[in-house]
């Protein structure tokens, strides 16, 4: 059998949007992300919620800094009440 314009222009036309759905291409509509098929096992980014307070470490040192400053004075002070 050979190949006509007419029968390869049909064929063209039922291949290519297979094709193109068999890609999983990833695709933005109307601000969407929409998903590839794949996306079922895509590995999943989680990322755990964090301390609510964002300062919490600069709280704790400042705090050490404090006390350590009490001592220090406290020291002084000892030392020099005797």
């Amino acid at each position: 059998m050979r190949w006509n314009g007419i029968s390869a222009s049909v064929a063209m036309a039922l291949l290519c949007p297979l094709m193109l759905a068999a890609t999983g291409c990833q695709t933005t509509v109307g601000g969407q992300t929409l998903p590839s098929p794949y996306y079922l096992k895509d590995d999943v980014q989680y990322y755990p919620a964090g301390p609510e307070f964002k300062l919490s470490n600069q709280v704790q040192a400042l705090e050490e800094y404090k006390l350590e400053r009490e001592k220090l004075r406290a020291g002084v002070d000892d030392e020099a009440g005797q």
